[in-house]
C-alpha cells in the first residue's frame, strides 16, 4: 500500500526557531499551543487523514469510522486543532468540512529547525 506524505514548506512567518535564540514569553506560548494540540494520538490521526485527503478537505462526519470515536469526541479534538490554528473549518449545511492550515504546520516545523 502506497503511503501519502504531506509536504509542508516553511514560510518564514510566525515563530522563531527554538534552537536559534531564547524565545520571549509570547513566542513560547504560541508555539506551546500548537505543540500541545499535536500531543494526542487522535488529533495526529485527524491531521494525517486531512493530509491524505485527495481534495485537501474532509467532512467531519468522515472521521467517525476511521478513528473509531463518537462524533462528540471527534468534534472536541477538531476544536482543539482549530483553536491552535492547525485546521480550518467550512460549514456546509449541517456538516463542517476541515482542511489543514499548512502554513501553521510549517511554522511549527520551522521552529524546531536550527536557525541560520
Amino acid at each position: 500500500m502506497a503511503k501519502l506524505v504531506a509536504t509542508i514548506e516553511p514560510t518564514g512567518q510566525c515563530c522563531p526557531s527554538v534552537l536559534g535564540a531564547p524565545l520571549d514569553a509570547e513566542e513560547a506560548a504560541e508555539l506551546a499551543d500548537g505543540f500541545m494540540a499535536l500531543a494526542d494520538p487522535v488529533r495526529l490521526r485527524v491531521l494525517s487523514i486531512l493530509a491524505a485527503a485527495p481534495d485537501g478537505e474532509v467532512c467531519v462526519c468522515k472521521f467517525v469510522g476511521p478513528l473509531g470515536k463518537s462524533q462528540p469526541t471527534i468534534s472536541h479534538h477538531v476544536k482543539i486543532l482549530s483553536e491552535a490554528g492547525l485546521v480550518a473549518g467550512d460549514r456546509r449545511g449541517k456538516w463542517v468540512w476541515y482542511s489543514l492550515n499548512r502554513e501553521r504546520l510549517a511554522a511549527l516545523q520551522a521552529a524546531l529547525q536550527p536557525s541560520g
